[in-house]
């Protein structure tokens, strides 16, 4: 993956001179060539990396600075504004409004994970409170629908498409007729893919597009090609209307960041990229954010995205709150979290978002997501007298047992579950004496908890990222509280990358 690769290089050569003792050429030289190397081995184009470098040494040119000036933080935000450069296309894509219908056409070559790739889209935008629909004019390819239709049941998301009719534009036309009466505000048409860009498949490509009018063509493109994305784009953008482009694969090959500056030298903005083959590891790629997990600075703006997924579910739960102020935890407000837990997604997905996240070992993201459900498994095979009491002592040895054989698990297991329960009780009993607000959202409850309570809550290593007790409140000030968190300009004020 192209952020644990790159990313971990290039933090590395950025600890390393934050570590000097005194920033001089002989440092800087050393932390650009390693962060050259780096982008390289992505398979950025050499005059990409050329020029960024030498943009940097003439933005930081230490001999011109007085004593006083902050050279790390300098360093870092030339670094930081050239990459952004380098991976930003300057221009934005179309953006789909809720309530009216938006068709969205779906082009690439064969392999490039088209249809996959195509319900992953869906999947998020019905997440975000859309009404997606699938229409597969993909007639050349043998199980296309099928694979179509499989990914769409699995993600209850309604689909169009035909094992009879051979006209890709006559299906294309129907299935958006056919949502559009629906009531569907994004219809997405998958179209047929080729082996490298023969002319029939542009041809097909400008029929389907003529007589569906989409808003926007979207062009799903394979990272392994990596700074070979560059004449791929600039071709489709030639023989469609491509409006914006979906990088994909991101999390097998080492030439993610050549595909991604490769696009954004066409012009073409790249909008999401696909991290995996589940539905959902998908990525809306936002430059700012990704350059500075990039750096090792995490995305705050994009954790808290993902956190707010799951909280407007607490405003609605005043028990818990109050439960929250008192400090108590039950098996059954820990059955609930995890819940919300799996909600948000990979967990390293969440992870990858924090400070630092790049120098930190990796995890096995289905071992713990697998673990979890144990868990809840178990828990299901409880009374509600054992979910809703805080006295652990209730659960007696032969409760255990039944337990276990309820769930289908061994005694060691259960054990060990209750063992989770404790410690995350422990951590929950030291927000005892939050105050919790009577009116208003949970931003407002963020807002009433102090960098104290907060360092109780986070595990040592997260505090320790973002820079001790001291960094924990000089984030809280600057954001706000956590409320202001979701703010992505204030999250690039404090990066040094926003707005001059």
């Amino acid at each position: 993956m192209v952020l644990a690769e790159l990313g971990g290089s290039i933090s590395r050569a950025l600890q390393q001179m934050s570590n000097a003792t005194v920033i001089d050429e002989k440092v800087l030289n050393e932390c650009l060539n390693e962060i050259t190397r780096a982008l390289l081995q992505s398979d950025v184009q050499f005059k990409l990396v050329r020029d960024m470098q030498t943009n940097i040494k003439k933005i930081v040119n230490l001999e011109d600075l007085a004593a006083g000036h902050n050279k790390r933080r300098i360093i870092q935000n030339a670094i930081f504004n050239e990459l952004c450069k380098m991976l930003d296309p300057g221009k934005p894509s179309f953006i789909p409004k809720k309530g009216k219908p938006s068709v969205v056409m779906f082009v690439g070559l064969q392999g490039s994970g088209k249809t996959t790739t195509c319900t992953k889209y869906a999947y998020y935008h019905q997440k975000k409170g859309w009404k997606p629909a699938l229409v597969c004019a993909d007639t050349f390819r043998a199980g296309a629908f099928d694979q179509l239709k499989q990914n769409a049941t699995k993600a209850k998301i309604p689909f169009y498409g035909s094992y009879m009719e051979s006209d890709p534009v006559k299906i294309a036309v129907e299935g958006v007729e056919t949502f559009k009466k629906e009531n569907c505000d994004l219809i997405i048409v998958d179209t047929s893919g080729r082996h490298k860009q023969e002319a029939a498949l542009f041809e097909e490509m400008r029929q389907v597009a003529e007589a569906t009018k989409p808003d926007l063509v979207i062009f799903v493109m394979d990272s392994s090609i990596g700074q070979a994305a560059f004449d791929q784009a600039q071709a489709f953008k030639q023989s469609a209307a491509v409006g914006a482009v979906i990088v994909t694969k991101m999390d097998g090959h080492a030439k993610g960041g050549g595909a991604l500056s490769a696009v954004a030298a066409t012009k073409s903005p790249v909008i999401f990229i696909g991290t995996g083959e589940h539905m959902d590891e998908f990525e809306v790629f936002d430059v700012k954010p990704f350059v500075s997990r990039l750096l090792g600075m995490g995305d705050w703006s994009g954790f808290m995205d993902k956190i707010q997924e799951v909280v407007p579910k607490l405003d609605n739960q005043p028990e818990l709150l109050q439960k929250l102020s008192e400090g108590t935890f039950t098996l059954r407000i820990m059955y609930e979290q995890f819940q919300n837990l799996l909600q948000m997604g990979p967990l390293s997905q969440l992870t990858s978002m924090l400070p630092g996240a790049e120098l930190m070992p990796k995890g096995n993201d289905k071992e713990s997501q697998a673990k979890i459900k144990r868990y809840m498994t178990m828990m299901d095979s409880m009374t509600n007298e054992e979910l809703d009491s805080t006295n652990t002592k209730i659960i007696t040895e032969s409760r255990i047992v039944r337990i276990a054989r309820g769930s289908g698990r061994l005694v060691r297991e259960v054990m060990e579950m209750f063992e989770e329960y404790k410690r995350l009780a422990k951590i929950w009993s030291k927000m005892k004496g939050l105050k919790i607000p009577k009116k208003g959202p949970m931003s407002s409850l963020n807002q009433n908890m102090n960098a104290q309570q907060m360092s109780k809550v986070l595990p040592p290593q997260m505090l320790k990222q973002i820079g001790g007790m001291g960094g924990l409140q000089n984030l809280m000030k600057q954001m706000g509280g956590m409320g202001g968190l979701g703010s992505a300009k204030d999250m690039m004020g404090m990066l040094g990358g926003g707005d001059k």
